[in-house]
Order: C-alpha cells, then sequence, then structure tokens
C-alpha cells in the first residue's frame, strides 16, 4: 500500500515538475507572469490527440505537438507582452494582459470542441501495466518520470554548461547590461518563450495519456498547482521547481491514501502557506536586496 501510494505520488510529483520548470523559467527570465501558460497545457494535449487520431505514430505525435506548441507561446509572447517590455510596464499590466487572452482562448476552444471529454484512440500505448515488487505501473506513468527527470536534466546542463544558458542567466539577471554586452535580448526572450511553451504543452499531453481525458480547461487546475509548486519551490529555480512538485505530489497521494481523497487539493496550498510563513522567497528563492 505505502510503496504504491509513493509511486504514485511520484508519477503525480513528476507532472507537477514538468509543468512548473516552464512556468518558472518563464517567470524567473522574462519577469512575466504568463497565465496562457495554462492554455499551452491543454492545446498540446489536445494536438496529440488529434495528431495520433489522424495515424501519426505516438513516438512522432508527442514531441510535434509539443515544438508547435513552443512556437505558439513565441507568437503569443510577441503579440501580447513585447509592447508591454518596451514599455516597461509593471507586472500587473502582463497579469491583466494575459488573464484576458486566457479567458479569450479558453472560450474559443470551448466553442470549438466542446467541454466533453476526449480520449486518445485505443491503439495508443498498447501493453497495459506493470507490476514491479508489488507496484503497477503503467507504460504512460513511466514515461512521465522519464520525462520530467531528462527536462530537468537537460535544462540544467543547458542553463550551466552552454553559452545560451549564461546568455539566459545574464538576461535573468540584467536585460539591461546583458543588451551592452551584444547578447540578442529579443532572441533569447523567444527561446524562452519557446521552451516554456513546449515544456507547459509537453506536460499536457503527458497528463493527457496517463488519464486518457482531455478537455479544454484541464489547464486550468493544473495552473492552480503550477502556482504553489512554483512559489513553493522559489521563484525562477529549476531545482526547487522540481523539488517542490514532488514533494506535493508525495503528500497529495499519501493524504488520498491514508486520510481521504477530498483534502488532496488542499496539501499543496497548507505546505505552500506554512513555507512562505517560514521563508517568503520558497525554499530555493533568493530574497529580494533592498537598496536605499
Amino acid at each position: 500500500m505505502l510503496a504504491q501510494q509513493l509511486a504514485n505520488g511520484i508519477v503525480a510529483g513528476s507532472t507537477y515538475a514538468l509543468f512548473a520548470l516552464g512556468f518558472t523559467l518563464m517567470f524567473g527570465v522574462l519577469r512575466v507572469i504568463n497565465l496562457t501558460y495554462g492554455f499551452y497545457f491543454s492545446a498540446g494535449a489536445f494536438l496529440a490527440l488529434y495528431l495520433t487520431a489522424a495515424g501519426a505514430p505516438v513516438w512522432f505525435a508527442l514531441p510535434l505537438a509539443s515544438i508547435l506548441i513552443g512556437f505558439g507561446a513565441i507568437l503569443l509572447d510577441a503579440l501580447l507582452l513585447t509592447r508591454l517590455r518596451r514599455a516597461r510596464a509593471p507586472e500587473l499590466a502582463s497579469l491583466m494582459v494575459t488573464l484576458g487572452a486566457t479567458l479569450l482562448l479558453y472560450s474559443t476552444a470551448t466553442a470549438i470542441f466542446g467541454t466533453d471529454i476526449r480520449r486518445f484512440p485505443p491503439a495508443v500505448f498498447e501493453g497495459g501495466a506493470f507490476e514491479i515488487a508489488g507496484v503497477r505501473l503503467t507504460l504512460s506513468q513511466f514515461l512521465i518520470v522519464a520525462t520530467a527527470a531528462a527536462s530537468v536534466a537537460v535544462l540544467l546542463f543547458v542553463m550551466q554548461g552552454t553559452r545560451i544558458g549564461l546568455a539566459i542567466r545574464a538576461l535573468a539577471e540584467n536585460s539591461d547590461a546583458t543588451q551592452l554586452m551584444g547578447v540578442n535580448a529579443g532572441a533569447v526572450m523567444r527561446l524562452v518563450s519557446f521552451i516554456s511553451g513546449s515544456l507547459g504543452a509537453l506536460a499536457g499531453i503527458l497528463v493527457g495519456l496517463n488519464y486518457n481525458a482531455i478537455q479544454p480547461y484541464m489547464g486550468e487546475a493544473m495552473m492552480l498547482k503550477g502556482f504553489a509548486v512554483i512559489i513553493l519551490g522559489g521563484l525562477g529555480d529549476i531545482r526547487g521547481a522540481l523539488i517542490a512538485g514532488l514533494a506535493v505530489g508525495l503528500l497529495e497521494s499519501l493524504t488520498a491514501g491514508y486520510a481521504a481523497s477530498t483534502w488532496k487539493d488542499a496539501v499543496g496550498f497548507v505546505l505552500l502557506v506554512l513555507t512562505l510563513w517560514v521563508r517568503p522567497a520558497g525554499l530555493f528563492g533568493r530574497a529580494p536586496v533592498r537598496r536605499a
């Protein structure tokens, strides 16, 4: 019982971590709270669904859907936020603009697809479940954990071991100084939007595969979890997003298994409040430096 609940918690936590990775990268570098990020989660799942329904193999449909949503994230960022950045508008302005865009996008998706739950074709991920030491896991759950681990490893390597990562970190620290050093800030911002959108879409695709249930508003609930995870881990911290995501997933699973499933969704937010009381910057965040 305990081993199964821990396995379920790791799967759920990997999903939260994968979703929060793009969210925390977007905030840490672009310094905007982009509420359209939750729509990338839903859009990725729908795009993967229609690609597989059209006959595309799953190994091709999943990465293609993620990449296409990444390009869509670049487009939305250019349409909604570029002008605000040039005007040095406050963060509240980006919040309100993306809130309006999110309402429009969800309403449009609902008008086109309806609110009925869609499901992947039966042939996708055949093979059922595996049992290891009494723990039952499906192929989609293995894929979620493996993808989250690989995404964190690749992202950390890019950020810490490449010139692109150096440019991204420099832009996060001081955009004006970065541009004075010859870095193409616009290109770096587009890359960050692409990576963030792709990660959000990938999380939606994997969740859709795991539960085989897709509908337009599935990104809304994940956005709430995403907020809790990135604030808990520390805004803009990749390692914090991973650890906080796994912690929330494990606590939710144990609460559902040993207490009551009705309390599961409250666990992350209780943990968030307790953490902020003790460490307002989050587990791995840095407190802002105050200057006179």
